[in-house]
């Protein structure tokens, strides 16, 4: 197989074990072909008022402050000694909690973001993370909701979450009016103005109704609900962080306008209690101002009900949680109701009498509820039956789908055991008994959620092995190929015509047996994919069955022991990388072995000043895993600092140039030079303008905008420009790629990226003189050694063991590189304040886009330098980089077992992040290999003068 189809097919088979967990473990679980179920009896209200705090923690709402008092008084009561008595009673009756609803804490579910928040809350499910991707303003699936049931929705607020629930609805009933884009800006002024449109907004509709008789009948039907997103809580949170004194006092604007909505529409509807109000949050959000994880400051959301239907506060003598918020916040005699998120959507369907949305999953939470007990009985068996109707579409869709002697039935809830429940929970509402029928509905809600889950993951098993097989073989063949081009292990291989023709014959029969089962199952076409893939791969196996042979004679020639040693030391190392991602404090004390790695081989005796850099700068950056994650706390004087600490590298570089004997550098290439040293300037000014303007609410400068957006445009020309002299070529590597890294940083990650590319450099001086060490050939002068002409070398050397350890230097350094400054396998681990030198307004794809090309920077500068480690050990590309393929392959084999999607929120999201992550890394490997090339090899030239250099 050649080159370029050996890095395609690499590719291709990546892709599709990247893609691959997306159909195993998160699939859609929506089903569509039920009937809608409702409540026949009269509904409590006619009209419901969600308002939905975007990024509001429970915490920061029902805590009090540190003079104990509370930062919402019109939702949580005041119930503690306070020395205006007057206060009290002017507000007490105005209290919520303590005289007027229920309260309690909605778990959501991850990733905690605004578009799932969202659903689960309206439509009763939570997407799954392949829909997610997809966008927070299209559907990527049809879905019911509460608001498509109504028979009038309006709703204001944000045009990043407003337009989803209209799209998704059927017909013209659901409205928006949302504010511009432009305004979810967190550089000006307060966004707590957000919040105040929207409060400005509903106002001035009502007020307008009253001259306009269409709309002031609508809002006078039943089944009526209002939509209040509040974006402004979210924001604050992302400019200034949860402890800060905007985002505290942005709940108490929420909750002066939440009293004024609710006294406002009262007075509209002249006091009929028929109005409910519902308050929560979509997510909640970390101290550091982020959210998208499983950390329960984002899952611990909100949620306060109450007005008409809904049960007025219930006093307790104890109550039993095992978390400590009850005390903390001083509801310990306020019963307390938590709900899974997705239960919410249930609860607005019964206050207002419309159908459940079709494919909710959500229980609905009785004690909310102010109502008979027959209401609730009637409530829930209809909340049980809507369940029951999703388990029954998915049973038939999977039954016909499966060969029937194959098919294998959820036995706990069979055809008979459903009729047995129905029949019985019908049987006790007439009979009155009310408990005994919410017992048994709520048993048979979770049979047929156990149920949906059953067939949603029936396939999972066999899928699972057909990928475990590819990973295997895929493996076992990148081993045989490096075995058989790259070392003198095997013989030269003899031709077998025949034998070759029966094996194809033979994998082909396979494949079309494997073919025809799943064409009679109508399977996905992606199903083909997965389970036809090990054909070819493992026919590429045994084909080379001689190699094997060969391997295995050579292996049994060798000293068991250290066979076994090197075994085990490989072994040992995989699992340290694997074990970094779980605890980023593996990397340090892989670093401080790698720092003892010149003293262990004798290699300090050849080279001493360089090992002894080598060490410094390994004990350097090992302190960086043990640091908080980057971005908790900003400290712009360390990015100001490793600006100018980059500046002064660069003059003392310049200078020793100059000072050099061999003039590599002509006018035009002291230009690059000088205009790098600049944008490195002008990258610090702007980091240090910016903040200080953001600090003051100034927003950010159009001209520092400008200037960042020019200096991530230039970086990625200006090396290209500069010498292909191996260190002045990776130096301008680093300085384009520093300018702009320095702009996307907010504390000592700058001082990482310092550290890193130091010790990189010293890592290709420490390679060379291992090469020397082992004796495999002529030590090349760095100095004058040129990127360009290395392209040229034909004669490469064949793999010796000491290149294992090479290709496993230039994993670990680009774990360290990801996982030396935070968690980026954690949504969570991301400081929005990282983007604010591009733009304040929200744009969620550009926000992200820079994020990633964050991460990626460090990646950069690793891969220039294996390249450079190649090149000048005399390697071909390839070879080196079959050996990182199946270290990071055997890596990946691990993180596709450890994927979960059960257990806690934080489990689910790290075990996906994680195989997410080394998929990519291995695909990403592929291309940025290509990208290394063209960085260190490729020249622009500025003019058409002809360059000498001497050598």
């Amino acid at each position: 197989m050649g080159t370029p189809v050996f890095v395609l097919a690499g590719l291709l088979v990546h892709c599709v074990f990247l893609a691959s967990i997306f159909d195993i473990y998160f699939t859609s679980p929506l089903v569509h072909g039920m009937t809608p179920q409702q409540t026949l009896l009269p509904s409590p209200a006619k009209r419901l008022v969600l308002f939905v705090a975007d990024g509001l923690r429970a915490d920061s709402l029902y805590e009090l402050d540190s003079n104990s008092t509370p930062r919402a008084p019109f939702l949580r009561q005041w119930a503690v000694n306070i020395s205006s008595r007057r206060w009290r009673q002017e507000n007490s009756a105005w209290s919520i909690l303590e005289n007027n609803g229920s309260w309690g804490i909605s778990h959501t579910h991850v990733p905690t973001e605004s578009r799932p928040g969202h659903v689960a809350l309206i439509a009763g499910f939570y997407e799954d993370v392949s829909a997610v991707a997809k966008g927070w303003k299209e559907n990527p699936v049809e879905f019911d909701s509460v608001f498509n049931e109504s028979r009038y929705t309006w709703s204001w607020g944000s045009p990043d979450i407003l337009p989803m629930f209209a799209k998704g609805a059927s017909g013209d009933h659901v409205y928006t009016f949302c504010y511009t884009a432009e305004s979810e800006d967190f550089g000006t002024q307060d966004a707590s103005r957000l919040d105040t449109w929207v409060f400005d907004h509903v106002k001035s509709f009502f007020n307008s109704s009253r001259n306009n008789q269409t709309l002031y009948s609508a809002l006078n039907e039943e089944k009526v609900v209002l939509f209040l997103h509040l974006l402004g809580i979210d924001t604050n949170g992302h400019a200034h962080r949860p402890n800060s004194r905007e985002y505290k006092e942005n709940i108490r604007k929420v909750d002066e306008g939440v009293k004024e909505i609710a006294s406002m529409l009262e007075n509209f509807y002249g006091n009929d209690g028929k109005t409910a109000f519902i308050l929560t949050s979509d997510h909640g959000m970390t101290d550091w101002g982020s959210h998208g994880a499983g950390h329960p400051s984002e899952t611990l959301t909100p949620l306060i009900a109450w007005g008409a239907g809904v049960n007025y506060p219930q006093r307790v003598a104890s109550q039993f949680f095992e978390d400590n918020f009850l005390k903390e916040w001083k509801l310990e005699n306020l019963k307390r109701l938590d709900v899974n998120q997705a239960d919410i959507a249930p609860l607005m369907a019964s206050l207002i009498g419309v159908p459940f949305p079709l494919n909710s999953v959500g229980t609905l939470p009785l004690e909310y509820l102010n109502n008979s007990a027959y209401f609730k009985a009637e409530s829930m068996f209809t909340n049980a039956v809507q369940i029951l109707e999703q388990f029954k579409v998915k049973m038939t869709q999977k039954k016909e789908t499966t060969l029937s002697f194959l098919f294998m039935p959820f036995k706990p809830l069979s055809d008979s055991e459903q009729i047995n429940l129905l029949k019985k929970t019908r049987l006790y509402i007439q009979q009155e008994k009310y408990d005994e029928a919410v017992s048994l509905c709520k048993a048979l809600i979770i049979l047929a959620l156990e149920g949906l889950s059953y067939y949603h993951t029936y396939d999972r098993l066999f899928l699972g092995l057909s990928i475990a097989m590819g990973f295997v073989g895929w493996t076992a063949y990148v081993i045989l190929v490096i075995i058989k081009t790259h070392t003198n292990l095997t013989k030269a291989a003899q031709s077998h015509d025949k034998e070759s023709t029966i094996l194809l014959y033979c994998f082909a029969f396979v494949g079309m047996i494997i073919a025809f089962f799943l064409l009679i199952q109508m399977c996905p076409w992606t199903y083909y994919v997965y389970c036809l893939l090990p054909v070819p791969v493992w026919y590429a196996v045994v084909k080379e069955l001689h190699i094997i042979q060969d391997l295995a004679a050579n292996l049994l020639s060798l000293h068991v022991g250290r066979s076994m040693g090197f075994l085990l030391v490989c072994a040992l190392g995989i699992e340290t990388l694997v074990f970094s991602f779980f605890y980023r404090s593996t990397l340090t004390v892989g670093l401080l072995v790698f720092a003892g790695w010149p003293v262990i081989t004798q290699l300090w005796v050849r080279a001493k000043t360089t090992a002894l850099i080598w060490i410094l700068l390994c004990v350097l950056l090992a302190i960086f895993p043990l640091m908080p994650v980057v971005g908790r706390e900003p400290n712009i004087p360390l990015v100001i600092a490793a600006g100018l600490l980059t500046l002064l590298i660069s003059c003392s570089f310049l200078a020793s140039l100059c000072k050099s004997k061999n003039k590599y550098m002509n006018n035009e290439d002291l230009i690059v030079q000088f205009y790098q040293m600049l944008s490195i300037a002008l990258s610090t000014y702007v980091v240090s303008s910016t903040h200080n303007s953001l600090q003051n609410k100034q927003g950010l400068p159009v001209l520092n905008q400008i200037i960042s957006w020019t200096t991530l445009v230039s970086s990625s020309v200006s090396p290209l420009l500069s010498p292909t002299f191996l260190f002045q070529r990776l130096f301008s590597i680093l300085l384009s790629l520093m300018s702009t890294y320095l702009l996307l940083s907010t504390g000592y990650e700058a001082l990482f990226l310092l550290v890193l590319s130091g010790l990189m450099f010293v890592w290709i001086n420490m390679e060379q003189e291992a090469l020397q060490h082992y004796s495999f050939s002529r030590k090349p002068k760095l100095a004058v050694f040129n990127f360009s002409y290395a392209t040229d070398i034909m004669q490469f050397r064949q793999l010796h063991l000491d290149d294992v350890r090479r290709s496993f230097f230039f994993v670990f350094f680009i774990v360290t590189a990801f996982f030396g400054t935070g968690n980026i396998a954690s949504v969570n681990s991301f400081e929005p304040a990282s983007v604010y030198c591009f733009l304040t307004v929200f744009s969620p794809f550009v926000m992200g886009g820079l994020l990633v090309l964050k991460v990626v920077i460090p990646f950069v500068l690793v891969s220039c330098a294996f390249e450079a480690v190649q090149v000048t050990t005399q390697l071909s590309s390839k070879s080196l980089f079959l050996i990182v393929l199946v270290i990071s392959d055997v890596m990946a084999l691990h993180f596709f077992f450890l994927v979960k999607d059960y257990g806690s929120w934080l489990d689910i999201g790290t075990s996906i992040s994680h195989y997410v992550l080394v998929m990519s890394l291995t695909i990403f490997m592929m291309l940025m290999n290509g990208l290394a090339q063209l960085l260190t090899t490729k020249r622009l030239e500025l003019s058409r003068k002809t360059k000498h250099h001497f050598t």
